[in-house]
């Protein structure tokens, strides 16, 4: 059975401009402060409210909305999310695009809910995982492309731009959603009834908020950092406005790199990697925090920093569902999103105290501390694992 190429394709898209509207203030700092006239610290709060918002809603959004038919539902929160952006677009001022920032977290948490369910239910279970990375892919390619192209367009003829040309692309990606993508059964009500009795039954909870909590810390390391990246070159390392686009776009280039990698090796390497690539995050970003006067190590030492840490979510992932079993592995998934959503938003809260209480430069120490107490964690668990296999050889041959 061939995988349905244009229906994941169209999905990846919906991914694709989700993501990149939630970052996309990110680039865009330097416009959305002077006209708006606010601090860098608010708007990495934009950023926050939009992460915050996933965490809280999508749960309960999901639940209310669990008999909805599965296309019918995508094709809602396209809708809800294009308005969110073209609110953002016309916004007068910094309160209405915070309201514009929570319409879209909201539409947002739910659709990553839906998405990958949605990818399963159109293949064979025998390609399944193949079938959910590619429709997820559209996350890669906002970071490789959404986010660098906005940040250009808002350089060019203004933030309002941006986030217009997301409005219409959310719009045409709807429309095609209508006339390719397939309906798919689903029984949200049965899952959902026996998803919280199973997860208190499972074995495999306790690893797998272990593991969750290990994905809070890289990614609240990450975000305290990157979300703020744009001002940090700028005033931190003395690259002009202009750059910060090009910077990005290398960055995010260098982030599908480390996708690639990931795949790989993860297979070859399924202990060993996760640990060497937060060493690796952990290396560049102290390297950015002392050589930040040097342009070229700040531009190596930035692609390195994304290079390693492209590869993380997806061994995360891996993970997960090599750790969850499978009654626990959709509830485990939402987690999961939570998880990563908690480190967005408190990283672009928590980077915002810190600028205020310090400077841009305290930046990089903070990430490296959270990332240095991610690499502890899944340390002690690689250590526990391997003790565990001993145990259970010597008692093999023993018997």
């Amino acid at each position: 059975m061939r995988l349905p190429w244009s229906s994941l394709l169209l999905l990846s898209a919906g991914i694709f401009v989700a993501v990149t509207s939630e970052f996309l203030p990110i680039g865009l700092l330097p416009q959305l402060r002077d006209e708006l006239g606010i601090t860098e610290a608010q708007v990495g709060l934009l950023i926050t409210v939009f992460a915050g918002t996933v965490v809280v809603a999508t749960a309960p959004l999901t639940h209310v909305t669990r008999t909805v038919p599965r296309k019918r539902l995508l094709v809602a929160l396209l809708a809800v999310f294009a308005v969110a952006n073209l609110i953002a677009a016309l916004a007068p001022g910094y309160a209405v695009l915070v309201v514009a920032r929570i319409i879209g977290g909201a539409a947002h948490g739910v659709f990553w809910a839906v998405v990958s369910p949605y990818a399963a239910r159109l293949v064979a279970p025998a390609r399944l995982a193949r079938a959910v990375a590619i429709a997820t892919s559209g996350a890669t390619g906002a970071t490789v492309a959404g986010v660098p192209l906005g940040t250009l367009l808002g350089a060019a003829v203004g933030w309002r731009a941006s986030f217009a040309v997301i409005a219409g692309l959310v719009v045409v990606i709807a429309a095609l959603i209508i006339a390719v993508l397939p309906p798919v059964e689903h029984r949200a009500g049965d899952a959902a009834s026996a998803a919280l009795p199973t997860a208190r039954r499972d074995a495999t909870i306790v690893p797998v908020v272990v593991l969750c909590v290990t994905v809070v810390l890289v990614t609240l390391g990450h975000a305290t950092f990157y979300t703020y990246v744009a001002a940090w070159v700028i005033e931190v390392a003395g690259f002009g406005a202009g750059a910060v686009a090009g910077i990005l776009l290398l960055f995010g280039a260098a982030g599908a790199l480390g996708v690639v990698m990931a795949g790989v090796l993860g297979d070859r390497f399924p202990r060993a990697l996760l640990p060497v690539l937060l060493s690796g995050v952990a290396l560049s970003v102290a390297g950015l925090a002392a050589l930040a006067a040097q342009p070229l190590a700040v531009v190596a030492l930035l692609v390195l920093w994304s290079a390693f840490l492209g590869g993380v979510p997806v061994i995360f992932q891996a993970r997960l569902l090599q750790t969850a079993s499978p009654a626990l592995r959709d509830i485990a998934a939402a987690w999961l999103t939570v998880a990563f959503n908690i480190g967005i938003g408190g990283g672009a809260l928590l980077g915002g105290i810190v600028i205020g209480a310090s400077s841009l430069a305290a930046l990089p120490l903070v990430t490296v501390a959270l990332v240095l107490a991610a690499l502890v964690i899944v340390a002690a668990v690689g250590l526990l694992a391997r003790r565990a296999e001993a145990q259970i050889s010597t008692e093999s041959a023993a018997s």
